[in-house]
């Protein structure tokens, strides 16, 4: 009964983790995409697709699930568990995930085959998700479902996206039982439409993720406020804001924030100003969340739908469907709003809107989501005077700004909430899914809180689970980067450097605030004087 660390060890996306059980059967928990820049290299699968029995998947988003159709066309044809929301979510992205590969692979052929090259085939195509499709058995939360010998699953709400996961795995093996959780991506608590995270009664040992796990949330940062500011700000200067936004979860959010400042007529001065969702994903992905079991909702959004009406549908809300109606949007001059994917701006229409908005000063582009090291999105946070998008220069004149208070998953505070909530807590917990810092800070911490062993594993470890001990401790495989034009290097140097520098001191200040319970309280008192006579 072994775990082996494959992916999203020490960094944050492409998640991978192998399981074995009644010597020589595996499967794996989940199979993602990496995106972005990382800085090390994860270990290739110790056996062959084939060999693998079955896939237990937290989450639909790409980091998790993208490289499940790669896996079906490499030899597997097991069984793939996850809650019937993911299996929905996952017809639609991975089919978008296919659809990038294809013609990305045509793009590419086409210059190969003028330079005298051999064409390129694509990472896998639209028929590879087909029959990863029909490999998919929904499972309903909360219901402990027998897999196999000495194997069964249990999935519960993780509250970060429609249908996401922890998964508790009940092992058997030589008359031994060992329960292994893992958490997947943890949510954040009181986002729109779905629930916040539910508890896991117990388990032997648990893999937590750690993406915010050295950081803390603004709590008393509503969105909606912040929102209204930016609309109101860039209409008065007959500007667009641009959104870039991830298809799946948070433009369903930003359409239920949309809505309330409707409702409530938070904007009077323009009450009908029009929204443009211009994603097929994100139209295909608000179907799913319409259609979802109403288990998964929260119960405002619940009540809204009782009520009759639609949480994330409104007067002014408009579908931009074909390619000719996304590129006839930056002809429409009054004041409105474009939210396209990928939330990025890594492809997608998105790199059209930024082309024809970002050189306008009038503009605002608004970031609502995380934007990987790397990725053209950072870029441009952090401060870029120039980018280059379809092949053109484009300077960054936009007003760009960052909506604070609506991240999908649990900040440091909430992965401990989580793990307190466990009535028995693990023997060992194994820190993954986050960055070198927030990793090894969340360890930390479980470590100070809780007194548990504690390991922040490298890709190619792997622990036997019955004894309670290492096979094989793994090194860091540091990934060959290309080196950065010039360009490239002047693109990276960061305006808004100062400005992250200022959030980390403070979230370090906020850390040390709460280490100091129990301290002298002339010393307390001191540092509140402090602090007060910094804000003045």
């Amino acid at each position: 009964m072994k775990l082996t660390f494959i992916g999203a060890n020490h960094q944050v996306t492409g998640s991978q983790t192998l399981l074995e059980w009644n010597s020589g059967r595996f499967l794996l928990v989940d199979n993602g995409m990496i995106q972005g820049d990382n800085d090390y290299e994860p270990v290739p699968l110790p056996v062959s697709p084939g060999q693998i029995e079955y896939v237990l998947l937290t989450h639909a988003h790409i980091d998790h699930s993208g490289m499940l159709p790669l896996l079906v066309k490499e030899g597997f044809h097991g069984r793939i568990y996850a809650t019937a929301e993911t299996m929905n979510l996952c017809a639609i992205m991975l089919a978008d995930s296919a659809s990038i590969q294809e013609k990305d692979a045509e793009d590419r052929t086409k210059k190969n085959l003028r330079a005298g090259k051999e064409p390129v085939e694509p990472l896998y195509t639209t028929e590879d998700v087909e029959k990863t499709m029909r490999l998919f058995r929904p499972c309903p939360y909360g219901l402990v479902v027998d897999v196999d010998e000495g194997l069964s699953v249990r999935f519960v709400d993780a509250g970060h996206l429609l249908g996401s996961s922890s998964v508790e795995c009940f092992l058997n093996e030589d008359e031994k039982q060992v329960t292994m959780v893992f958490s997947g991506d943890v949510g954040n608590t009181n986002q729109p439409i779905i629930n916040n995270p539910h508890p896991v009664k117990s388990a032997d040992y648990v893999m937590i993720e750690s993406t915010y796990g050295a950081r803390l949330h603004d709590r008393a940062m509503d969105p909606i406020p912040f929102l209204v500011q930016i609309l109101r700000k860039t209409f008065a200067r007959n500007g667009t804001v641009i959104i870039p936004s991830f298809a799946v979860g948070r433009a369903q959010e930003m359409l239920y924030f949309f809505r309330e400042i409707k409702m409530r007529n938070l904007l009077p001065e323009r009450p009908d100003f029009q929204v443009y969702l211009d994603s097929p994903l994100a139209t295909q992905a608000t179907g799913v969340f319409l259609q979802c079991d109403s288990d998964c909702l929260d119960d405002d959004a619940r009540s809204i739908m009782r009520a009759g009406e639609n949480p994330i549908w409104f007067d002014g809300l408009n579908i931009a469907g074909t390619a000719d109606e996304s590129k006839a949007l930056n002809a429409i001059r009054e004041p409105k709003v474009i939210i396209a994917s990928s939330g990025m701006c890594e492809g997608g229409r998105i790199c059209h809107h930024l082309k024809h908005n970002l050189w306008d000063a009038a503009n605002t582009v608004l970031f609502v989501g995380y934007q990987a090291n790397g990725t053209l999105g950072r870029i441009i946070f952090d401060g870029a005077e120039t980018v280059k998008i379809l092949g053109e220069e484009i300077q960054v004149k936009a007003e760009v700004a960052l909506l604070n208070g609506v991240s999908g998953h649990a900040d440091q505070a909430g992965l401990l909430r989580w793990l307190d909530s466990m009535e028995q807590k693990p023997a060992r917990v194994f820190v993954n899914h986050g960055d070198d810092e927030n990793s090894q800070m969340l360890a930390a911490k479980i470590a100070e809180q809780f007194g548990l062993p504690v390991d922040v594993p490298w890709s190619g470890a792997c622990f036997d689970l019955l004894r309670g001990e290492w096979v094989r401790l793994a090194e860091p495989v540091i990934k060959e980067k290309k080196k950065s034009s010039g360009q490239e290097k002047k693109r990276r140097q960061s305006k808004n450097q100062d400005y992250h520098l200022l959030i980390d001191a403070c979230q370090a200040l906020l850390r040390y605030a709460e280490n100091m319970a129990g301290c002298a309280n002339r010393d307390i008192r001191r540092l509140t004087q402090q602090v007060k006579a910094l804000m003045k």
